[in-house]
């Protein structure tokens, strides 16, 4: 893949790339490589809410208790760049994507109280920095519905299992099972559900490299600018 950076023009407004759509499509490889190619900082949004949950789980805060957990994140230090994810001070890279948090992240993200303070954080993180390319769920829908660009990057449940499998062992059948579980709670909750964004640029990853996935991000993201459309 080409490290170059494509920048937009300096005159243009904020460039804000949303990426959305299910666990396991590639939003992450994605998101990542279109930051760089376009020299906006990343930002992973689906961490943020590994990190409330791991932070109820290490204070003891039953993550069904909504009140309790609504108190958590409202007090919570969360820090997230290149060198990973830190909650109060503490390293929890590795953890947040562990089983425990994986199992127990859905009940966090359906909390209402939750995901107002995490969007709050997200559009303050991209006012700081005047634009980024954010991957979520509800990034395009909710938190920029006015993005400059917004992408639903998806795959089907078996290849994201697969991909899954490789990256950290298992059985594909029992991971395959759990995604379409989880896909089935993010996309009927109440509060911003997994649903693809008013105008946004469907790109199914299962039978497509990287490298063409990013390159037509950029491509759009380089002609709305240009173009002044959001």
């Amino acid at each position: 893949m080409s490290d170059h950076v494509s920048r937009v023009p300096a005159a243009t407004a904020p460039v804000v790339v949303a990426i959305d759509g299910p666990a396991g499509a590639g939003k992450s490889t994605v998101g990542r490589a279109v930051a760089r190619r376009l020299g906006l900082e990343y930002l992973d949004t689906g961490a943020m809410y590994r990190a409330v949950t791991y932070g109820a789980l290490r204070r003891g805060v039953p993550v069904h208790d909504d009140g309790a957990v609504a108190e958590l994140v409202a007090a919570l230090t969360i820090e997230i760049d290149h060198d990973g994810v830190r909650v109060d001070g503490v390293d929890a890279t590795t953890a947040i994507r562990g089983r425990e948090v994986t199992e127990s992240v859905s009940a966090i993200a359906a909390n209402s109280a939750v995901r107002a303070e995490l969007v709050a954080r997200q559009r303050a993180w991209v006012h700081e920095r005047g634009g980024g390319v954010l991957e979520g769920r509800d990034i395009g829908t909710v938190v920029f519905p006015d993005a400059t660009a917004k992408l639903f990057v998806t795959a089907t449940p078996r290849v994201r299992a697969e991909r899954r499998v490789a990256e950290m062992g298992g059985d594909v059948d029992e991971v395959e099972a759990a995604i379409v579980e989880r896909d089935r709670k993010d996309s009927t909750r109440a509060d911003s559900p997994l649903v693809e964004a008013d105008g946004a640029i469907v790109i199914d990853t299962s039978e497509m490299g990287i490298d063409e996935v990013v390159d037509r991000i950029v491509a759009d993201v380089q002609r709305r600018s240009s173009e002044g459309v959001a």
